[in-house]
């Protein structure tokens, strides 16, 4: 089996060059897919010898299966620039290499929030299928949370160790791009229709921290776990609120 690494990019300056070094030793090609940074990605990309190509950014799904038609090996293993293998699952990668067994693969993502690995909040564990036949999979999802289709008769198998994921470096940071994605769920889900009532923002919030810091043990995770849940309570709230001002300009 040889694999191609595919990685999006957008100013990735300070994560891009340890998701390259950490697949070095399984990738048999590495496509940085950059959406014109403005930083030193693509310096840093030519000094480490990947296929660095540029494209105007039309979305998760858009550009991934972009990638998915420029990578030339039949495994694809999928990226994201915040993110790097440990020890444990590059060696699981190479054991699976030499097999040539038509499998897809599941990697346990572990976040590290502000300098803190997060076993609970609903963040762990974070099952992902990212190593797929190029064959018959692609990426769906018209605006956020893009989801991998693949063939439906090939077994899924999780691999041993963790996918590295350096989230947010900052509680501003975690919010502002919380509330991208909250802004462009109310998109998604205006275009299907749905509506929310004047009392589902504040509702939701609430029950969104309530779930992730009790149910789902954030209070375990600390400050860190504090901070996640209410920071994801003020997204929902935002999310809905920005659902509600959608549907009143539409009507």
């Amino acid at each position: 089996m040889k694999i191609s690494v595919t990685i999006i990019t957008l100013n990735e300056e300070r994560n891009i060059e340890r998701c390259i070094l950490s697949v070095k030793d399984v990738a048999d090609e590495i496509i940085v897919l950059d959406s014109f940074s403005t930083d030193l990605t693509q310096a840093i990309c030519i000094q480490h010898g990947v296929r660095f190509e540029q494209r105007k950014w039309e979305g998760y799904s858009q550009s991934k299966n972009y990638l998915n038609d420029l990578a030339q090996y039949d495994y694809i293993l999928s990226l994201d620039a915040d993110e790097a293998l440990d020890d444990e699952l590059k060696e699981e990668i190479l054991r699976i290499k030499s097999l040539n067994e038509p499998e897809i693969y599941s990697l346990n993502r572990l976040t590290n929030y502000c300098g803190k690995w997060i076993k609970h909040s609903g963040w762990y564990p974070d099952v992902k299928v990212r190593l797929f036949p190029k064959k018959g999979s692609y990426w769906s999802g018209e605006f956020v949370h893009e989801e991998l289709v693949f063939p439906a008769n090939i077994p899924v198998k999780q691999l041993k160790g963790h996918l590295l994921h350096y989230s947010y470096y900052s509680y501003k940071e975690h919010r502002e791009r919380a509330d991208i994605y909250s802004t462009l769920t109310a998109l998604k889900m205006y275009k299907k229709g749905k509506k929310a009532s004047f009392f589902k923002p504040l509702l939701s919030g609430i029950m969104r921290f309530i779930k992730m810091y009790i149910l789902e043990r954030g209070f375990l995770d600390g400050k860190m776990g504090f901070k996640i849940a209410q920071i994801s309570c003020q997204s929902n709230i935002f999310k809905y609120k920005e659902l509600r001002r959608l549907t009143q300009e539409g009507e």
